[in-house]
């Protein structure tokens, strides 16, 4: 009677640890999809399915990644919604992370550095050619990286497999969110072109997700390749895999007088634009098209402003309560203001604002700034603004 008595408290106590102890400080995902880090910790889970997890994991929208230097935090909204958190350890003072505007340009399952003694980066999701990445390491609970940003191991392999190149990552210097804002200078498809197109482009977005993670390619580097060469695979798959139409960009520089637009990586267009006031400083700030409500409304726009003063310190941003117990900062309290503002004083020519309008899809975003093209900016990136 003894030992049943002792099975029967013992086997929850083992089962609630095999769930949340690997769990970062931070760490948790909700949302559509179920808390699934648990799913891949048990020791007789096939691999089989495994593979089928990871393969039914799917953004459903736009997917913006926001690291807080000063709470040493990455968060993870997907279509404005935050479904995941978790602490990293971003650089030191000799090596400090970029503050900025950034995107995942190349992905792969393992690298090793070559600038750092070929020092090991699983799961690295590259943002700038110049050697910052997104990888698995060592979280000491500070800053201690050479400028990448380092993710818990389990983070670090669901968040690889949720992205595609071109996923938004902003370097922020204190925690941001996005909110949603409209402001009738936002981009707004023209509606005679609106009908059944957009749905299945969000349609043809997802089921390229679930390919990619399903049938990764067999070379090396398999992870850096356009999407649109994703097919399903099958003696059809021409037909069964239809060409995805991929977002555009669109950056208003205040320090240029310019609009310039790209689209999968690949230069379109630039344009003059005309700024009120253009001695005042416009921000940072990052639209993003979330999709529309509904087939009669308009697209959905959030936006995330960038904080222009310097992180707090990591220590700073760790409030305890008494008996000393640390509670999770949260974000401030975000407001579309600013970025309201910065969208009335800029004057956009009316056929730039048609050429845009067309190409716009979900997943598009518009970022306005004061700064000019970074030097970043280049073959096979989106906007990089590099905050100095």
């Amino acid at each position: 009677m003894l030992l049943a008595i002792l099975a029967v408290c013992i086997v929850p106590a083992g089962t609630a640890h095999a769930r949340f102890a690997f769990w970062p400080p931070y760490g948790f995902w909700w949302g559509d999809r179920p808390p699934s880090w648990h799913k891949h910790q048990h020791r007789h889970a096939k691999p089989e399915l495994a593979k089928k997890e990871q393969a039914q994991e799917a953004s459903n929208g736009p997917l913006q990644i926001i690291i807080s230097i000063a709470d040493q935090r990455i968060s993870v909204y997907d279509n404005g919604a935050l479904i995941a958190r978790s602490s990293v350890s971003t650089g030191i003072p000799g090596h400090p992370t970029p503050l900025g505007v950034f995107s995942v340009i190349s992905k792969q399952r393992w690298h090793r550095s070559n600038i750092y003694s070929d020092a090991p980066m699983p799961y690295m999701q590259r943002i700038t050619w110049s050697g910052i990445a997104l990888h698995a390491g060592v979280l000491p609970g500070h800053p201690a990286s050479h400028g990448c940003i380092r993710l818990k191991n389990d983070f670090a392999i669901r968040l690889w497999h949720l992205t595609r190149r071109g996923a938004r990552v902003i370097i922020a210097p204190n925690d941001i969110r996005p909110v949603e804002i409209a402001n009738p200078r936002l981009f707004q498809k023209p509606k005679a072109a609106s009908g059944p197109t957009e749905p299945q482009a969000a349609t043809a977005d997802n089921a390229t997700l679930t390919a990619a993670a399903a049938h990764p390619p067999p070379t090396p580097n398999a992870e850096t390749q356009q999407v649109t060469d994703v097919q399903a695979p099958g003696p059809n798959r021409l037909e069964a895999a239809p060409r995805k139409v991929l977002p555009i960009s669109v950056f208003v520089s205040r320090k240029l007088g310019k609009l310039f637009v790209r689209q999968g990586f690949t230069p379109l267009f630039d344009s003059p634009v005309q700024i009120q006031d253009p001695e005042q400083p416009l921000g940072t700030h990052v639209f993003t098209v979330m999709g529309a409500q509904n087939e009669d409304a308009g697209f959905r726009w959030t936006v995330m402003s960038m904080p222009e003063k310097p992180p707090r310190t990591p220590e700073a941003s760790k409030r305890r309560k008494p008996g000393k117990q640390s509670v999770e900062p949260t974000p401030a309290v975000s407001s579309p203001d600013k970025g309201n503002a910065a969208l009335d004083r800029i004057e956009i020519p009316q056929d730039v604002i048609e050429r845009i309008s067309e190409r716009l899809t979900p997943g598009s975003s518009l970022i306005v700034s004061d700064y000019g093209l970074g030097e970043e900016t280049g073959k096979d990136t989106d906007f990089i603004v590099v905050m100095q």
